[in-house]
């Protein structure tokens, strides 16, 4: 046997090792193609310098993305000129800017957003606001960048606190039942400045926004992906909000709104897999069903341990999905774009998780190697 070959059989082998045992070689040779994925190692930097965005190649990373530099901090939108900056230093190091989060539409608590506008349903104000994320859409496309990032939140994301994790590395977790708003870290009040958002004003709120943008993004041909709502609540709220996005069902209305090839999701998959009562069987069909529609645009591909309401964040070798087998069924649906980390871990020696982050990439570079190794050995 050649030593290439060799090479090619080891590592589809040590795939197959780590897929569940209903899952063998036989089927994964039988489903495989011969053309490699196009997948790709992603993530959303933290700096766009030079230092750091080498370090983010030196790792494997190939596709980045994040905020481009604002020099009027009143303007919502990013000129043409300020996006091609960050693309041309992106490139200058290696890699590909092509995901693109604005200033507003953030995943962050209503209280504490400067832009609070569309999710409030404030006119003439969320206009204004509508505008200059329409304006983002148009700068991308003449700057060459394909996707926006956005999220439709009101709450940001909950979490109950810390446990102990492995090693010395601390796991942020979600217990709905023992978390009140008082609980929260800093204390919440029951209601946020939006009051009570039920369903259907949540739903109001979302079309309004999609009539106005999904055209557009439809003219420029830049995909519109938003993450969902993290985690989900029960249907009678936590601070008086219904997180429609919090739900599989919810994310299948929202991506029938305004039909489009450029309006889906970033598929954050550990917040998908808090959507879920069995996370380790259900979210295996739950990313055929976007994907198979063309619907996923990036994946934050994360792990959690435990389900709906009561997990925690853990490292993605070790929580309640199989990533191995995930990355097939990204494969299997012709997925091909990024698999970013998100939410790295802490510890004590790395409190912003960049050693985490480190981790992250090894691991899932390796498993987009494999897949495709394994995809090789499959048309041999």
């Amino acid at each position: 046997m050649e030593r290439r070959d060799f090479i090619s059989v080891s590592a589809a082998a040590v795939a197959a090792a780590a897929l569940p045992g209903h899952v063998t070689a036989a089927h994964l040779a039988r489903r495989a193609v011969a053309k490699p994925s196009e997948i790709k190692l992603g993530h959303e930097y933290r700096r766009l310098d030079d230092d750091h965005l080498k370090e983010l190649a030196r790792y494997g990373v190939t596709n980045v993305g994040g905020p481009a530099p604002i020099a009027d901090p009143s303007r919502l939108y990013a000129t043409v000129e300020e996006l091609e900056s960050a693309r041309d230093i992106c490139q200058r190091n290696g890699l590909t800017y092509d995901l693109v989060t604005p200033p507003i539409l953030a995943s962050s608590y209503i209280d504490r957003t400067k832009h609070p506008a569309i999710m409030l349903a404030q006119s003439p104000e969320r206009d204004r606001d509508i505008d200059a994320f329409n304006t983002y859409i148009k700068n991308c496309a003449t700057a060459g960048i394909p996707a926006i990032k956005y999220n439709m939140c009101i709450l940001g994301v909950l979490r109950s606190g810390r446990i102990p994790g492995r090693g010395d590395s601390q796991y942020n977790y979600w217990d709905l039942a023992k978390t009140p708003p008082s609980k929260l870290t800093p204390p919440r009040p029951p209601l946020t400045i939006a009051g009570r958002v039920d369903a259907d004003a949540f739903w109001e709120r979302i079309t309004y926004f999609l009539d106005r943008t999904v055209p557009v993004a439809n003219e420029y041909k830049v995909r519109m992906a938003c993450h969902p709502q993290d985690p989900g609540v029960p249907p009678e709220g936590y601070q008086g909000v219904d997180r429609v996005l919090g739900t599989v069902d919810g994310l299948k209305k929202f991506i029938s709104i305004q039909e489009s090839p450029y309006h889906g999701l970033n598929f954050c998959q550990g917040t998908v897999s808090e959507m879920l009562e069995n996370p380790g069987e259900e979210i295996f069909d739950v990313i055929r069903y976007f994907g198979s529609r063309n619907k996923i645009f990036n994946v934050h591909f994360r792990n959690i341990r435990g389900h709906r309401n009561n997990f925690a964040e853990v490292f993605p070798d070790e929580g309640s999905v199989d990533f191995v087998r995930a990355i097939q069924v990204y494969k299997e649906v012709g997925y091909s774009h990024s698999l970013m980390p998100d939410h790295a871990v802490p510890s004590p020696n790395d409190p912003g998780g960049e050693k985490s982050f480190i981790f992250c990439f090894g691991y899932i570079r390796a498993l987009i190697q494999a897949v495709n190794e394994t995809a090789n050995l499959g048309a041999a």
